[in-house]
């Protein structure tokens, strides 16, 4: 097997998803955090001045969807099929769309501009995706957006609303199959153990 290290920051950010699909996978790999006053030093090693890193076998990859995508193709979390692929891939893309708003919340340094984009943001962004979110999960018809079993779209949703509900933990009330979806993710044992282990960090 493969042995697998995993470079990044103290936070989820960019890395958790990859952090996710190695979990659901039962995998162990070296999760590496870099502290903040290192990174100056540390970046121009990094083959494209950035993190995450990904090293396999110590060939260092880099971009996270790319690694993301690598393991779950690996370890099966990426569908049967090429119309598969191509649904968990829609809900991947859809969930970084959402992440692009509170991502730009999160960097927001005037306050007055920061409570404008978060009232926006509770009252018409992550509405609107919730929905979009529910109705995947009504036309799945199985407790997963694609086919019978956790992918690579389940994390990724699971992933991107760790922000929000660190925010406001009612922002589901409304949303009862996104609700059931993400305890059944959490409750998966291998995501379960790796949650109730994994480092606390505020995004």
């Amino acid at each position: 097997m493969a042995c697998y290290k995993l470079i990044y920051f103290n936070v989820r950010g960019r890395a958790e998803l990859t952090r996710l699909c190695f979990a659901a996978a039962g995998l162990n790999f070296d999760d590496v955090r870099i502290p903040n006053n290192e990174w100056a030093t540390m970046k121009s090693t990094t083959r494209f001045g950035m993190l995450p890193v990904l090293e396999v076998d110590g060939k260092k990859f880099s971009q996270s969807f790319a690694m993301a995508r690598y393991i779950a193709r690996e370890y099966g979390l990426y569908g049967k099929t090429n119309i598969d692929m191509f649904q968990i891939d829609e809900v991947v893309g859809l969930a970084e769309d959402l992440r692009d708003f509170f991502v730009k919340i999160y960097h927001e340094k005037d306050e007055q501009k920061k409570n404008t984009l978060r009232d926006k943001f509770d009252k018409t962004d992550l509405p609107r995706f919730l929905g979009y979110f529910e109705k995947l999960l009504t036309d799945a018809d199985s407790g997963y957006f694609v086919g019978n079993k956790l992918s690579l779209a389940d994390l990724a949703v699971y992933d991107v609303m760790e922000y929000p509900l660190d925010q406001r933990s009612d922002i589901l009330k409304d949303s009862p199959k996104v609700k059931a979806h993400r305890n059944r993710v959490g409750s998966h044992d291998n995501i379960h153990n790796y949650l109730t282990k994994r480092v606390k960090t505020v995004i």
